[in-house]
């Protein structure tokens, strides 16, 4: 199977300009160039923007040549595409952070062989209003720019000129790139759809009709509810370990439905046809066992966080099922237990009937002592039978942590101040 018929038995292709042309010239030519771009408008990508980054890797893997191109110009004016508002600029500091950030995930995500990395600054910035005008902009007529949906939906409530022109600006990425990179082919998401197009129409008007240029975008990625995919309850999932921990990102997939998780495993992994096919027969036939949702939060996760993420968000897991959390690093507690309630304490050694009713983990004396006698409170992952026991606050997680669970999945932290 072709690297197309594999993208379209994944669900993943949209749109594409020439289906046909871009067929005969991967038959015909053994190297293919493409790209897919990004403008640094953050310090990291979250798993939305993950997707078309995902069809550049199958193509990576399928032999062939990609370039990522981190837009610090256009990230500059900002992209109008899927916003009903104009974008606030960003400082000029602001954007090169950002295209730092970037780049370093990329090249986390791609290695070093057989794929670049290129900022549109490089180019774009060296334009003169004059050259603009007079070499790109005669070349491109307002009434076919008023009707790219990009700027159609942005007429009602007003879109700025510089917005106006950002698909100008992207054109002159994909000529560029074709002239001096030999890139035929770029990838997006459903809304570059117009500034795709764009693109290729400049490359024809200077290089003529014939001249291979293509272009291809991914499908919206929708939940089985109709919802946008890539947020949690905590908000959007990032690649950026700092922002979205390992443990994080791992317990976003497992947690998948059972009416997504095929879709996902197609997209998001390089697991065979074969595999996810029979993944989808586990789903079907033995759900409670949720083997898919498993191995996708597997494969993901150590795609974007390698081996040793995966081994860390693994063992928080397995740490907090079981209650085992004695092993557990003050680093592996700040993961696991991001989001989980918490009480600040004092770093001083106390009893643990007092603990239990001081941070409101039990509503009276009364009360604590029943569960600690019924062997319900567990102390830094211990059951605790003593209503005398003293809790070593100072020695508990280097002294900064202090776990309390009662019953089966009831966890509370303690922080020391």
């Amino acid at each position: 199977m072709d690297i197309l018929e594999d993208l379209k038995w994944r669900g993943a292709i949209n749109q594409q300009t020439d289906e046909q042309g871009l067929r005969e010239y991967l038959q015909q030519h053994k190297e293919l160039t493409l790209y897919c771009g990004t403008d640094p408008t953050g310090d990291s990508l979250h798993i939305g923007h993950l997707i078309p980054f995902m069809i550049l890797k199958r193509f990576q893997m399928a032999g062939y040549h990609p370039i990522i191109l981190i837009g610090g110009a256009t990230g500059a004016i900002g992209d109008p595409s899927g916003r009903k508002t104009e974008r606030v600029l960003q400082s000029e500091e602001q954007v090169r952070h950002n295209e730092k950030c970037l780049t370093s995930q990329m090249e986390k995500l791609f290695g070093t062989e057989n794929f670049e990395i290129v900022n549109n600054a490089s180019w774009l910035s060296k334009l003169t209003l004059l050259d603009f005008l007079r070499d790109y902009g005669k070349l491109f007529q307002v009434n076919t720019m008023l009707n790219k949906d990009i700027v159609a939906s942005r007429l009602a409530t007003g879109i700025s000129y510089t917005e106006f022109t950002y698909q100008i600006m992207q054109a002159i990425d994909f000529y560029y790139l074709n002239k001096n990179k030999n890139v035929t082919l770029q990838i997006g998401g459903g809304d570059q759809w117009g500034n795709i197009t764009g693109g290729i129409d400049l490359i024809h008007r200077i290089e003529g009709a014939d001249h291979p240029a293509f272009g291809l975008t991914i499908p919206l990625m929708l939940k089985s509810d109709g919802t946008k995919f890539g947020k949690s309850a905590g908000g959007a999932i990032w690649l950026d370990p700092e922002k979205t921990s390992p443990y994080e990102f791992y317990q976003f997939w497992i947690n998948q439905d059972d009416r997504d998780v095929i879709k996902y495993l197609k997209y998001f992994t390089f697991l065979s046809h074969q595999e996810i096919e029979d993944l989808a027969i586990s789903v079907e036939k033995e759900p409670w066992k949720r083997l898919a949702q498993r191995k996708l939060a597997e494969e993901v996760t150590k795609f974007v966080h390698g081996e040793a993420g995966l081994r860390d968000a693994q063992f928080i897991t397995n740490a907090l099922f079981e209650g085992n959390i004695k092993d557990l690093s003050v680093k592996q507690i700040e993961q696991g237990f991001k989001n989980a309630p918490y009480v600040e304490i004092s770093k001083e050694s106390k009893n643990l009937v007092d603990l239990l009713v001081e941070t409101g983990i039990e509503k009276s004396k009364r009360q604590a002592r029943e569960d600690i006698n019924n062997g319900a409170i567990y102390v830094n992952g211990s059951r605790q039978d003593d209503c005398d026991f003293l809790v070593d606050v100072p020695n508990s997680f280097e002294g900064k942590f202090v776990i309390i669970r009662r019953g089966k999945k009831k966890y509370t932290l303690l922080k020391t101040k």
